[in-house]
C-alpha cells in the first residue's frame, strides 16, 4: 500500500502546479462580463491567442451560453452543475448570483471566429489544412495573432504558405500604410479570385471623390498585384478546363467506345445503350452493397470486384438482347430504333421495380476520395484522375482485341466486308453477338465510372445516349481513333464553351458544329475501309 499513498501524495503536490499552468489571466477574462462590446470582441481575440485548451474549453462554453459571471464579476463556466473557474483552473459549486453572460451576434461570431482559428494547432495536418482555408472565406485583423502563433509552429510548407496569405489580407485594412502595401505586395504570389473584389475596393472613390486607398503607393502595388492575380487566375482556368475537359471525354469515351464497335460493326442503332450504361452503375451500388454486408472491413475494395462483375452482366444483358430481338432486325435501321427504344424503356421500368425509383449513392472508395491542389487552387480530384487512367487502359484494352486476337480478326473482316468474310467460313453471326456482347460490356465499365462521379438512377443512361452517338458519327463509324478523339475533343470543346456561353448554349452550339461537320465530311474524321463502304 505505501506506493500507491506515495503515488497518490505525488499527484496531490502536482495538482496546484497544473492548475496554475492551465488558469488564463483574469484581466484578458475580466472585458467579457462588461458592457463595451468592441472590448469584449477585442478579449475573445486575446484568448484565442493563446492556443490551449482551456481557451478553447472556455470560448466553446462563452458559445453554447454556458459562461457566467458571479457576483463579484468572476467568471466560471457551469458543466453538469459544476462550477469551472478558468481564472484559477479550479473547480467548485455555482455560487449564488450568478447570471449568464450575454452573447450577441457580433460577439458570437467573434467567437466561431476564434474557435475556427484554433482548429490551426490540431495535430492531424488535414484538420489545421482545412481550417486555414476555411479562414480565406472571412479574416479578420483580430484574428493575425493567432495566425501568427500558428504559423511560427506550422511545418507543412502549403499551409504555412496560406497562413501567410491570411495575415497578408487581414492587414489590407491596417492603419499603418507600410503594412498595407507590404500585405498588397505579398498577395501577388496568390491566384485565389476571392482577392480581387477586395483589391479593387481599394482603387474606388469614396462619395466625396476620395479616394478609399489614400496613399498612391499602396494604390499602385494594388494595380501591379490585381494583374499578377488575374494573370494567374487565367492560366489556372485554362488548366482547370483543360482537366476537366479530359475527364468530361474520358466519360464520353467509355460511354460511347461500345457504341462504336457495334454500331461500326453491325449497324444497329441501339437506342437502349444508355441503359447498358445503368446496368454497369446499378451492378457497382450491389457490389458495394454486399461488401458492406457481408466484408465490411474490405469494403474500399468493392470497385476492384465491381469492375469484372458490370462487364460481365451488361455483357450477358448485351448478348441476350442480340439473340432475342437485334438479331432478327438487321438491314432495318428503322425497326431497330423502334426496338430497341422499347427495350431502354423496359430495362428502366425494371430497374424501378427492383431498385426502386429513387437514386442510390455509390460512395467513392477512401483511396479515390480528396484531390491533388495545383497552381495554389486548383483541385483535381482522384476519382476523376483515375477515370482519366482507367478509359485509357480501356481504349488500349479494346485495341489490343481489335488488333491482337481471333475475335478482332474475326469482327474487322466482318466489318471490312460482311460477305467475303462469311464465304471464307467465318460465322458472321457468332460474330455478331460476341462483338455486341463486347460492345455491352465496355458500357458496363462506362456505367462503373459514372457511379463515381453522382448518383446513380433509372435515368441515367438518357443523359449519354445522344453524346455517345455524336462521339461516333463524329469520329467514324467503327474508327476506334476517330471515337477516342471525337471523345476528347467534344469534352473540351464543351468546357471551354460552358463559361462563355452556358451549358445549354453550349450543348447546341456543338450540335451544330457537328451537323456542319457531317454535312462537309459524312465519313466523319476516319473514314472506314473494306469493299462494303462502296
Amino acid at each position: 500500500m505505501m506506493p500507491i499513498k506515495r503515488l497518490l501524495l505525488l499527484a496531490c503536490l502536482c495538482l496546484p502546479s497544473c492548475a496554475a499552468l492551465a488558469a488564463i489571466d483574469a484581466a484578458l477574462l475580466k472585458p467579457l462580463a462588461g458592457d463595451d462590446p468592441d472590448a469584449r470582441v477585442a478579449a475573445v481575440a486575446d484568448i484565442a491567442a493563446l492556443a490551449n485548451a482551456d481557451a478553447a474549453r472556455l470560448l466553446q462554453a462563452l458559445k453554447n451560453d454556458a459562461l457566467y459571471a458571479g457576483a463579484d464579476g468572476t467568471l466560471l463556466i457551469v458543466e453538469d452543475d459544476t462550477a469551472y473557474y478558468p481564472a484559477s483552473g479550479k473547480a467548485g459549486p455555482i455560487p449564488d448570483g450568478a447570471e449568464a453572460i450575454v452573447v450577441n451576434n457580433r460577439l458570437r461570431g467573434a467567437v466561431e471566429g476564434a474557435l475556427a482559428g484554433l482548429k490551426l494547432f490540431a495535430p492531424d495536418a488535414a484538420v489545421r489544412r482545412a481550417a486555414a482555408l476555411e479562414l480565406q472565406k472571412a479574416i479578420d485583423t483580430a484574428q493575425v495573432p493567432l495566425i501568427r502563433k500558428a504559423l511560427a509552429r506550422e511545418t507543412e510548407a502549403d499551409i504555412r504558405a496560406v497562413l501567410e496569405l491570411l495575415i497578408a489580407t487581414a492587414n489590407l485594412r491596417a492603419d499603418d500604410a507600410a503594412l498595407r502595401k507590404a500585405a498588397v505586395l505579398a498577395l501577388a504570389r496568390s491566384g485565389d479570385a476571392r482577392l480581387l473584389p477586395q483589391l479593387q475596393m481599394m482603387l474606388e472613390k469614396k462619395p466625396d471623390g476620395a479616394a478609399v486607398e489614400p496613399d498612391e503607393a499602396v494604390r499602385l502595388a494594388v494595380v501591379a498585384t490585381l494583374g499578377e492575380i488575374r494573370g494567374r487566375v487565367r492560366r489556372t482556368e485554362i488548366v482547370g478546363n483543360l482537366f476537366y475537359g479530359i475527364s468530361l471525354g474520358s466519360v464520353l469515351l467509355l460511354a460511347a467506345l461500345g457504341l462504336a464497335i457495334t454500331f461500326g460493326l453491325m449497324g444497329i442503332i441501339n437506342m437502349a445503350h444508355g441503359e447498358l450504361l445503368m446496368i454497369g452503375a446499378y451492378t457497382t451500388d450491389v457490389c458495394q452493397m454486399l461488401f458492406r454486408k457481408f466484408l465490411p472491413g474490405a469494403v474500399d475494395a468493392y470497385l476492384i470486384v465491381a469492375l469484372p462483375a458490370a462487364f460481365l452482366v451488361a455483357g450477358a444483358v448485351g448478348v441476350a438482347l442480340e439473340r432475342t430481338v437485334i438479331r432478327w432486325l438487321y438491314g432495318r435501321p428503322l425497326e431497330t430504333l423502334l426496338a430497341t427504344w422499347g427495350i431502354s424503356l423496359m430495362l428502366m421500368q425494371a430497374v424501378r421495380s427492383i431498385f426502386g425509383a429513387q437514386n442510390v449513392e455509390v460512395a467513392n472508395p477512401a483511396w479515390m476520395s480528396g484531390g491533388v491542389t495545383v497552381l495554389g487552387t486548383l483541385v483535381l480530384s482522384y476519382n476523376r484522375i483515375v477515370i482519366i487512367v482507367f478509359a485509357l487502359f480501356v481504349v488500349v484494352a479494346v485495341w489490343l482485341i481489335l488488333n491482337k486476337t481471333r475475335l478482332g480478326l474475326f469482327v474487322r473482316a466482318v466489318t471490312q466486308n460482311r460477305r467475303m468474310a462469311d464465304c471464307v467460313g467465318v460465322s458472321t453471326g457468332r460474330i455478331d453477338m460476341l462483338t455486341f456482347g463486347l460492345g455491352s460490356g465496355i458500357a458496363g465499365l462506362g456505367g462503373v465510372a459514372l457511379s463515381q462521379l453522382g448518383n446513380v438512377g433509372p435515368d441515367l443512361g438518357q443523359s449519354y445516349i445522344v453524346d455517345s452517338f455524336m462521339v461516333v458519327v463524329l469520329g467514324g463509324v467503327g474508327q476506334l481513333a476517330g471515337t477516342v478523339i471525337a471523345a476528347l475533343g467534344l469534352g473540351e470543346l464543351n468546357k471551354f464553351l460552358e463559361p462563355l456561353a452556358g451549358a445549354v448554349m453550349a450543348k447546341i452550339v456543338i450540335l451544330v458544329f457537328i451537323i456542319i461537320f457531317i454535312q462537309r465530311r459524312p465519313q466523319g474524321l476516319f473514314a472506314m475501309k473494306g469493299r462494303s463502304v462502296e
